[in-house]
């Protein structure tokens, strides 16, 4: 059987502890990407000698260093893949992915995913479920994982759907460039879809880097910053008071988005995304609300 060709970008800032895992990962897929840029945002750790070793074995792989100084933020990243997306203009794929520095996947993984995409013709962003280590160092599947939404660890879209989403990420100041793009392929009518049957191990937790409890405050203002409903918030930290670090993440994370409102930011999107990411958010609540009257013995 003849696959769809795909090509993968992934940003690195030294990940020499992990990133090695991730190559062979990739390099041991039944069907492999086509090319796979590997932009190293000024590592000093040995990434990108790592890197460089796996490219001499490996024609698919290019490393790509960037040397110019900047701050270290959430928006790096987002430069950084779109520096390697860069790349890619004027060469033709089927589909072009994002990948984290920090994962691993089962060998037949891009294959499934791309019989997934054959099989639907508007199924505009694919991926997998996040498992993460816990704390018995066995793999799970990581809470708020949903099968409409694909996580920034490992996306993929159709060429097509990545073009209406702007051919690029956008760069956010608290981090979302994925849920932005997911959210934009909706409204340029693509389906979304994380399917269950396709493991992506997260060897690094997500918002462990730079501390938890910071981790979950730099969330509230990214949930302000993309335009979340306050209501929809509220419901969400409370269905999250059971996760570690119990309550006082959720306590953190809402005063992240308080304190956004207390200061009056100016929202990083056009306001006709907040327009419509509310109005999905309105609809997953009614959605909820109806599930509930028609559960048995609601009242």
């Amino acid at each position: 059987m003849k696959f769809a060709s795909y090509a993968l970008v992934t940003a690195a800032y030294n990940e020499k502890a992990l990133i090695e895992q991730t190559i062979r990962s990739i390099a041991g897929q039944t069907v492999p990407p086509a090319r796979w840029i590997i932009v190293s945002d000024g590592s000093n750790d040995g990434t990108d000698e790592i890197v460089k070793g796996y490219a001499a074995q490996y024609s698919f792989i290019q490393l790509h260093r960037i040397t110019e100084e900047h701050p270290r933020n959430f928006a790096a990243q987002v430069y950084a893949i779109n520096r390697g997306l860069s790349l890619l203009e004027g060469e033709t794929y089927d589909f072009v992915g994002n990948m984290d520095a920090d994962i691993s996947l089962e060998p037949d993984y891009f294959e499934r995913l791309l019989e997934k995409f054959a099989l639907d013709a508007k199924l505009g962003l694919g991926g997998g479920s996040i498992y993460e280590r816990a704390s018995d160092g066995i793999f799970a599947e990581r809470r708020g994982n949903r099968v409409t939404s694909v996580a920034h660890a490992c996306q993929l879209f159709r060429r097509e759907c990545f073009l209406d989403v702007g051919g690029a990420y956008l760069a956010l100041p608290y981090g979302g460039p994925d849920t932005h793009a997911e959210a934009v392929a909706r409204m340029k009518s693509w389906r979304v879809e994380s399917f269950t049957d396709l493991k992506v191990f997260h060897h690094r937790r997500t918002g462990s880097v730079g501390g938890i409890l910071r981790g979950w405050f730099r969330q509230g203002k990214m949930d302000y910053s993309l335009g979340t409903l306050p209501m929809f918030e509220a419901f969400k930290l409370l269905r999250r008071l059971a996760a570690r670090p119990y309550v006082i993440g959720s306590v953190v994370r809402l005063a992240g988005f308080l304190d956004c409102y207390w200061h009056g930011e100016k929202r990083s999107v056009p306001e006709d995304f907040v327009h419509h990411f509310r109005h999905e958010q309105r609809q997953r609540l009614a959605n909820l609300w109806r599930r509930r009257d028609a559960a048995p013995g609601a009242q």
